[in-house]
């Protein structure tokens, strides 16, 4: 470990809080590989967002329990928001999913600065109260049957904890591996991939256990999640440390500055500022152009699949209106392990483009996303049309290999951009990208394909267009990558207001604070692992026996 500089007894904090930042600095003996399993254990809670449409069809009949009780035809809006004797439309729920992304993005912007400054055990805490809390609020509102009290709770303040919990380890990563900040990034954002992959087959068997003639079982399994999230984000955010300041991987030397052209920055570029060069602009089009194309597949992936494919998924020639209703529970079900493959390369492509990001570079990964993407794209029409399945289902699980990729990969090319002092509040601020794409995405899929239908194209061909105007959309993210160079000196923070803001982040008291923090046993790194590890595996092994289906 590089050396410390030491601090003057007036510089030590008599009694620093417990979740300030001074008291995260890692003591001696501490291991780096410890902090992506803590940053695993919020970012899997947090990843149920994904997996929340597990809970629409039981609450849209939370008071029929057996059928939905329907609202009166001349109900008017606010009397609808409020009634308690009739259930809830799926497409008021889904305005939970809507909030969510929403309110992730808007929390990242603007909390992200005093992220760095709180230091990520803090931010951690808060987003484990805000994302449990609303769970709990939202199972006020089934219990008493108030849609409003479910769009604050998990919707509102859930969705300010994802914010939160998505970038509080971001920053801290990238400064432990400053050798492997794609891999670093890319471990921990996998864990968000993957929380739908373990909650929501855990959602469904709690709401089984908690079903009975009088409840759909969704208030209960809301709180039994709060108090098991609550837990895990907790135990997460205590296990954060960042490293102290100078500390360097043993054996690794920081690269030469390279002058104005280099990719990998080795000057720091203020958070104020970050957004006036247009480096994070063309990031913000690479990213939203990127994810839009990719959550626009992955929201329309199961009736996609049955209406390009329809009988031929069970061995008839029949179309998908042609089917009779026990066919139509096949191909459902043949569609759900396509969701299922689709998920696990989504987290997959997370750890490996992330990863392989270290060697080629950035700007090199992401080029790849988009040549590569254009041409999957492309080519899927002609697959569903050829009836080939199995490239079909090939070409989307490499495509959303590479939608996952492309949030893991960022972090890092901020840092490589910016330098690591504001990363994470930059990402925060990026991440504006991604609620701009949950909505352009889907819209552009829905829509292109209700007009379609309603020109009377075939449900098999209705996807065509859209997978070419996706195409579209990849070529303009390509170039804004090509575009992207390094960022002018002008931009760059001097040594003075480098120290200035590391005072500002509390980073001058690291000598003080590092005799408080206790070393780590061998035994501590499998142990996390392990807590992380466990049920990750089973979410991928239930994920594995649904997407066996197709290839029955």
């Amino acid at each position: 470990m590089a050396s410390v500089a030491t601090a003057s007894p007036q510089d030590v904090p008599s009694a620093p809080a417990f979740l300030s930042k001074e008291r995260t600095i890692a003591g001696p003996g501490f291991s780096r590989w410890l902090v992506p399993p803590a940053a695993l254990c919020i970012h899997l809670c947090i990843g149920m967002a994904y997996g929340f449409s597990v809970f629409w069809l039981p609450l849209s009949k939370a008071v029929g329990i057996t059928q939905p009780v329907d609202c009166p035809a001349d109900a008017g809006f606010f009397s609808l928001l409020f009634a308690t004797g009739c259930d809830w439309k799926i497409s008021q729920l889904g305005w939970m999913y809507t909030l969510f992304f929403v309110f992730l993005g808007c929390s990242a912007a603007i909390w992200g600065g005093w992220l760095e400054r709180a230091g990520p055990r803090k931010a951690g805490v808060v987003s484990a109260f805000c994302w449990c809390g609303g769970l709990v609020i939202s199972a006020l509102g089934v219990y008493t049957h108030q849609i409003t009290l479910m769009w604050l709770g998990s919707g509102v303040i859930g969705g300010i904890g994802l914010g939160l919990g998505y970038i509080s380890p971001v920053s801290t990563l990238i400064k432990w591996f400053p050798d492997r900040r794609g891999m670093a990034t890319g471990m921990a954002i996998m864990g968000f991939g993957g929380g739908a992959m373990i909650g929501a087959p855990l959602a469904d068997r709690l709401m089984t256990h908690y079903a009975s003639a009088t409840s759909v079982g969704v208030w209960q399994t809301f709180l039994t999640l709060a108090a098991i999230y609550f837990v895990f984000m907790i135990a997460g955010a205590l296990a954060y440390r960042v490293p102290p300041r100078g500390w360097q991987p043993a054996g690794w030397t920081p690269p030469a500055d390279a002058g104005a052209n280099t990719m990998i920055s080795a000057r720091q570029v203020h958070l104020r500022n970050a957004h006036k060069t247009p480096q994070f602009w063309l990031i913000w089009g690479v990213l939203c152009l990127n994810v839009s194309a990719g959550i626009g597949v992955i929201g329309m992936a199961s009736p996609m699949l049955q209406e390009v494919f329809g009988g031929r998924l069970i061995g008839s020639a029949a179309g998908i209106n042609d089917l009779d209703a026990a066919q139509k529970m096949q191909i459902a079900a043949i569609a759900a392990g396509f969701t299922g493959l689709l998920s696990l390369f989504n987290i997959g492509g997370r750890f490996f483009w992330a990863s392989l990001s270290d060697r080629i570079g950035r700007k090199a990964t992401y080029f790849v996303f988009f040549a590569l993407g254009i041409a999957l794209y492309s080519a899927a029409p002609s697959a569903g049309h050829a009836g080939s399945i199995a490239l079909f289902v090939g070409l989307f699980c490499i495509i959303l290999s590479m939608y996952g990729g492309g949030f893991a990969t960022v972090p890092a090319y901020l840092a490589d951009m910016f330098g690591t002092q504001f990363v994470g509040a930059i990402h925060g601020r990026l991440l504006t990208a991604w609620a701009t794409a949950g909505i352009l995405g889907p819209v552009l899929v829905n829509y292109i394909r209700e007009y379609q239908l309603a020109q009377g194209v075939a449900k098999a061909q209705a996807y065509d267009t859209t997978m070419l105007i996706l195409a579209g959309l990849l070529v303009l993210g390509l170039v804004c990558n090509l575009l992207i160079r390094p960022v002018a000196a002008k931009w760059h923070m001097s040594e003075a207001e480098v120290e200035a803001a590391r005072s500002a982040a509390h980073e001058d008291k690291a000598a003080a604070a590092v005799a408080t923090s206790p070393a780590s046993s061998s035994i501590a790194v499998p142990l996390a692992w392990l807590a992380v590890g466990v049920p990750l595996a089973w979410g991928v092994w239930v994920t594995l026996q649904k997407a066996a289906v197709l290839f029955k």
